[in-house]
């Protein structure tokens, strides 16, 4: 028998037998989790099993989403690794366990995996902060793939005549509906033409269309809607040398250019055609929102084929929805902004960058990345051609084809019978600005020469329509004192508030910061003297409006009137805005059209006969060493607006400064020898694209903290970092919306040094005591500072 002080022991005994058998039955793996953090690093977490209910432990795979605790907060991230626990640099009883897995597969694949990787080191941003940017809102939150879209499809019984006569409106949006075929489309994509929802369910109560939820089957093989153009000589050969690299499946980086209205859609299409007829996808990146419509109706003529938009004035619904159809295949074309770069793709054929000049391919905040720089490198991935179109490239892509890592294809002729726009300059020192009479017997300037005004009138007269650019909203730049010299200006920013005025009884007068968006009612009487002589200075669209107005639209001075059309940002922000006015232009009627650079991209007016620059000389007189190009490319774009149909097209430059070299080079030769004579400039001087360039911004409540912050970074620097350094000096807006705001560039001949230096630097500069209340960035290949 066992005394009883042997019973202490035995229940020891039992107690270790029975937790080495508990082990045995939880096996503890690990997984690294990338979150959205502003750390440069990945976490680690356990994923506990129960081995009696699982033989072997089920992992979150990599590429899939997993919500974990960080801190006190409840994250979502992606698994990129599994690892064992001597792999760990934490104790495995410290680790935390994921709360669940959101996935059963993967939701990035390894390529995309590796694109987040390439992101995070080229411009040195954490990798839970760059997937984060690839993926889409809903996504991120956490939401599950499946979610559906309603959409809207005519009645298979229903004809034209199922209409009352005065059921106009209901008619009208019923055709928009018709356009789309028996499969109707998606709620999202019928709004974004105009449609309005109570029309739909107006429709739908009279037994007309039907809302349905798109069954996600396969799509159909593309054909062909409309049979391709003729190509000349320039554009087979363009088209030929595309398509050569995708059946070899090689990847190759062209560089379309071609002068505006040259054919570089046909181009696109007829490469387009052989990469969907082989069942592969291709993506087409367009620089702005205004452009994505008419992108779609073009390629939707030529192609019955699956097209997806994607673009930041879609729900969060249909963007994850289009995120889902790209990765699965059920887009076949897509056609997106900078951001649809960052998407998943089945099977992707061709990549395609549409004006591939526009600054706004750049993100200029979050991850820094360069949508044209990705597309090459995604291209890279999968082994396919990428092209890159434009009739103004920029100085990189130019340097890229002389150093052979593009191939150049060029376009000199306009398709068809179209002749390129002749420019001819106006010395605006020579010909006096019109002065035109106002009510009161007074006279005011209008900004344009009689001889400007003289063409207006010719081309309207002759049944044409102008376009008139210039790159400033709001009425007036600046409102000034003339009694003590008093200005407006942003109590945020280093900056004048614009004023924004008009005549019209639907709009109202205030002042206006464009950088922080500020705004104040306009005074009646001088802030600083109490003088009434409030002047607005200078001239923006709205108040040029008013000017033509007056002389083209008013029946005391004109006889014939016509309508004067503004484009920018005021008259467009508001839903369908942009599309009523392309509708009006397009109807070809005589008309002025008044555009900022929103007019200069891409678009087609065929009737634009005759277009105005007047005010040529301000891109030109700019502290920024890149101005020269930038505003060469604009006004080769907006000049490309002119005679692009059957009819001879004008280009009229009025300046102040027509003995300017570069402007005189742009318009006696062209961009491209305008384009080389810069390219020796940069050289000699040492700048983009002959070195390599790293922008670090600081902004902080002081200047002389962003400024310190800076001077400290630069102490870090390894001793024999053999890179110039510019700086730290105040950003070109020192104060904007009540921060300050400093900057520091480090130049090098050479990229992999930069990058070798930026590894060893930024971190550590993230670190310092005196940048916690500080926020830095690094922008890599910035395009301006």
């Amino acid at each position: 028998m066992l005394s009883h002080t042997s019973f202490p022991n035995i229940l020891l005994f039992l107690i270790i037998n029975l937790s080495n058998h508990a082990r045995q039955l939880t096996r503890v793996m690990l997984v690294q989790v990338a979150l959205p953090v502003p750390l440069y690093r990945v976490f680690d977490y356990s994923v506990s099993t129960d081995a009696s209910a699982l033989p072997t432990p089920v992992l979150p795979e990599i590429g899939s989403r997993v919500e974990v605790s960080f801190g006190r907060q409840t994250l979502i991230g992606i698994v990129i690794a599994h690892i064992n626990e001597a792999d760990s640099s934490v104790p495995i009883n410290k680790l935390k366990p994921i709360n669940q897995c959101l996935d059963d597969a993967p939701i990035l694949d390894e390529l995309m995996l590796t694109l987040a990787s390439w992101l995070a080191r080229y411009y040195h941003y954490p990798l839970g902060d760059v997937l984060s940017v690839m993926l889409p809102t809903l996504i991120r939150q956490g939401k599950p793939l499946d979610l559906l879209i309603t959409h809207w499809r005519i009645l298979a019984n229903v004809n034209d005549d199922d209409f009352h006569a005065n059921a106009n409106k209901q008619k009208q949006q019923f055709n928009m509906l018709k356009l789309h075929g028996k499969h109707g489309a998606s709620e999202e994509v019928l709004l974004l033409e105009g449609m309005q929802r109570s029309f739909l369910t107006t429709l739908e109560d009279k037994g007309l269309i039907e809302r349905y939820i798109q069954p996600k089957t396969a799509p159909k093989p593309v054909s062909l809607a409309k049979m391709p153009l003729d190509l000349n000589n320039e554009q087979k050969i363009a088209v030929d040398a595309i398509l050569e690299a995708h059946s070899a499946g090689r990847y190759s980086g062209f560089l379309l250019n071609g002068i505006t209205g040259s054919g570089k859609t046909e181009v696109y299409l007829q490469a387009m055609q052989a990469v969907l007829e082989a069942g592969q996808q291709v993506l087409i990146l367009v620089p702005e929102i205004g452009l994505t419509p008419q992108t779609r109706a073009r390629f939707a003529s030529r192609f019955a084929a699956q097209i997806v938009l994607l673009h930041s004035g879609m729900s969060n619904t249909y963007r994850m929805q289009g995120w889902q159809d790209c990765r699965t295949g059920h887009a076949q074309i897509i056609i997106g902004t900078r951001s649809a770069v960052l998407y998943p793709f089945a099977n992707l054929g061709l990549i395609i960058v549409d004006e591939a000049h526009d600054a706004s391919y750049k993100q200029q905040d979050t991850l820094r990345y360069h949508a044209a720089d990705v597309a090459l490198y995604r291209g890279l991935q999968y082994r396919i051609p990428v092209v890159l179109g434009t009739a103004t490239p920029t100085l990189e892509h130019l340097k890229l084809v002389h150093d052979g890592k593009l191939i150049e294809c060029q376009l000199r002729t306009r398709a068809g019978s179209a002749k390129l726009a002749t420019m001819q300059l106006i010395d605006a020192r020579l010909q006096p600005t019109h002065q035109q009479p106002q009510d009161d017997g007074a006279r005011y300037d209008t900004g344009l020469t009689d001889k400007l005004i003289g063409a207006i009138r010719q081309t309207l007269e002759a049944g044409d329509q102008v376009l008139i650019f210039l790159n400033r909203r709001g009425y007036a730049p600046v409102l000034l004192c003339e009694a003590c010299g008093w200005q407006a200006d942003c109590p945020r920013c280093d900056a004048h508030l614009t004023v924004h005025y008009s005549n019209q009884a639907h709009y109202h007068s205030y002042l206006k910061c464009h950088h922080c968006d500020w705004q104040a009612y306009i005074p009646a009487v001088c802030p600083d003297c109490g003088s009434q002589n409030l002047d607005a200075k200078g001239m923006g669209t709205t108040r040029l409006s008013e000017n033509l107005h007056a002389i083209f639209a008013n029946p005391q001075t004109s006889k014939n009137l016509y309508p004067i059309i503004q484009i920018d940002r005021d008259t467009t922000r508001r839903k369908d805005s942009w599309e009523k006015i392309y509708q009006q232009i397009n109807q070809g009627k005589p008309a002025i059209l008044v555009g900022t650079q929103m007019v200069a991209k891409g678009h087609h007016f065929p009737n634009v006969t005759l277009v105005c620059l007047p005010n040529a000389d301000r891109g030109f007189l700019s502290a920024d060493f890149r101005s020269p190009e930038h505003t060469a490319q604009l006004m080769i774009q907006v000049a490309g607006r002119a005679g692009r149909g059957d009819k001879v097209g004008h280009v009229l430059i009025q300046t102040l400064q027509p003995d300017n070299p570069l402007l005189l080079k742009l318009v006696k030769d062209g961009y491209l020898p305008f384009a080389q004579e810069l390219l020796q400039e940069r050289k000699m001087m040492g700048l983009p694209p002959y070195s390599h360039a790293a922008l670090i911004r600081c902004e902080g409540k002081t200047l002389a903290a962003t400024t310190q912050a800076l001077k400290d970074a630069i102490s870090l620097l390894p001793a024999a970092h053999n890179l110039a350094v510019l700086g730290p000096i105040d950003a070109p807006m020192s104060k904007k919306n009540s921060r300050y705001h400093s900057q520091l560039l480090l130049l090098a001949k050479d990229r992999n040094q930069l990058h070798h230096v930026l590894n060893q630097w930024w971190q550590p500069v993230l670190a310092l005591p005196n940048v916690k209340y500080l926020k830095l960035t690094l922008d890599i290949d910035p395009v301006g500072w």
